[in-house]
């Protein structure tokens, strides 16, 4: 199996130097899982959001971003995600990444130093070139919205 592998430049920042860069747990994991780079617990209060640093900054090309998204696992056993899932990292952007957690759960939630709080998946874009016209072309769906196809 051949993985396709791009350089992403990456800087720890000076509250983070103890803490992990953010890695992949498996082999087949498409999210790099990043850390809470705090010093002292934080605690997510029922209905309330927080924002979290993980410590790091990187550097990504033109034409790539990151997108930051909610572990499974917070989301389903304690009613934790990342509000504004997908959140993106754009290819200028060069400060501190972090991340907005939200707790819709019933209890508070404890962020210890170093935990890991999302996950973070570099990909690629296509900048759009927009062709205004009058009509656009007709399909079986055409303008049904939102549960058409069944869901």
């Amino acid at each position: 199996m051949s993985i396709t592998k791009t350089a992403v430049k990456i800087k720890r920042l000076p509250h983070a130097e103890h803490f992990p860069l953010p890695s992949y747990a498996t082999v087949g994991s498409a999210g790099l899982d990043l850390m809470a780079a705090v010093s002292s617990e934080v605690i997510i209060e029922p209905g309330k959001r927080v924002l979290i640093p993980t410590g790091v900054s990187i550097e990504l090309s033109v034409g790539y971003e990151a997108q930051i998204r909610s572990r499974s696992g917070f989301a389903l056993k304690n009613g934790v995600f990342v509000l504004n899932s997908p959140g993106t990292i754009d290819s200028d952007y060069r400060g501190e990444i972090c991340v907005i957690l939200m707790n819709v759960g019933e209890e508070s939630f404890c962020i210890i130093p170093g935990m890991r709080i999302a996950q973070m998946i570099v990909a690629s874009y296509t900048f759009v070139e927009w062709s205004e016209v009058n009509d656009l072309e007709d399909t079986d769906r055409s303008a049904i919205g939102f549960g058409s196809t069944g869901a």
